[in-house]
């Protein structure tokens, strides 16, 4: 009898054929659809957990062994380990696309998923501040320090331009063009888009790289990050969400805060003061524009709730 090759991945013994295929297909989405690191590791960790399932609890030997029933047992298995109906969605998303990859390379001969249906998904409107709470949030920050000239930037930065947090710890020297107005981005899969500034994010960058930005470097080693900590490294993601939590505390702001909130906030504004939507879709970097959507649907619900509070007759 022939001895199956089989190798561990993930701390999971996987037979040959079943890995070989994982690899080809991420290898397929890096380069086909050039999405970003998280993302590829998000497919991978979703489909080694759908591989291990089919092949260890239901014992099956190949792809073409695979139908919806065995699809179905191991969405049933994500449910009854607490996986939320989005994060099952994401799964079946990632199960669907794979074996249409296997399907078309002809590592199988049929595919299963053809009939599979997402789960209804309940949408949440993202969080957002008021430009009250902004202005409150952006006039924390002690300016007598570097830290606090440098956190204003940061402020101005994710509220001025909708960037995401990766985006803000990655940006370098070379891609602020202050004198010009705008700010150089490279978003998920490495994608660039050029971002306009306003007045006040213009002036919050300059004042910190006109002399804060140097008092935190010291004597350190130069870096090109623009936005560096107290040790004058580039400063880190938890970084970021540390003084966002410590600035929101003082400014008296009652929800979480989280860079993505600034973000949601930056694109519903533009939206309320009547911002076309293709833009907002450009400028947050989104390749779909059912994703920036989201934001109309807020506007939405914020002038409901003012006609309900404030009309005679709501």
């Amino acid at each position: 009898m022939m001895k199956v090759a089989r190798i561990v991945v993930g701390g999971q013994f996987m037979e040959q054929q079943f890995v070989d295929a994982l690899n080809d297909y991420i290898h397929f989405i890096r380069v086909e659809r050039q999405l970003a690191d998280n993302t590829l590791a998000s497919y991978k960790r979703d489909l080694l957990e759908y591989i291990n399932h089919i092949t260890d609890t239901q014992q099956l030997k190949s792809f073409d062994e695979v139908t919806r029933h065995h699809i179905l047992l191991h969405l049933e298995n994500l449910k009854m380990n607490g996986k939320t109906a989005r994060t099952v969605s994401r799964h079946i998303s990632s199960i669907r696309s794979f074996h249409q990859f296997l399907l078309r390379e002809k590592v199988s001969s049929t595919d299963p998923t053809v009939h599979l249906e997402l789960p209804v998904i309940e949408q949440k409107l993202p969080t957002i501040l008021s430009i009250e709470e902004i202005e409150r949030l952006i006039h924390t920050p002690d300016t007598s320090k570097p830290q606090g000239v440098r956190d204003v930037a940061i402020l101005e930065l994710l509220y001025g331009s909708g960037m995401r947090i990766s985006e803000l710890i990655e940006l370098n020297l070379d891609d602020l063009h202050l004198t010009m107005g705008f700010v150089r981005v490279f978003g998920k899969g490495g994608k660039e888009r050029i971002v306009p500034l306003g007045r006040s994010a213009l002036q919050a960058c300059s004042n910190y790289l006109n002399g804060a930005r140097q008092k935190l470097l010291g004597t350190n080693v130069q870096t090109e990050a623009f936005i560096i900590n107290q040790r004058g490294k580039r400063l880190t993601r938890q970084g970021v969400w540390k003084l966002l939590k410590q600035h929101a505390e003082k400014a008296n702001i009652q929800q979480q805060l989280t860079p993505h909130v600034l973000r949601h906030s930056f694109a519903t504004h533009l939206i309320e003061n009547g911002a076309d939507l293709r833009a907002v879709q450009e400028l947050l970097g989104h390749s779909d524009i059912s994703t920036t959507q989201i934001y109309t649907h807020i506007s939405k619900k914020r002038l409901s709730e003012v006609y309900k509070q404030y009309h005679p007759r709501a």
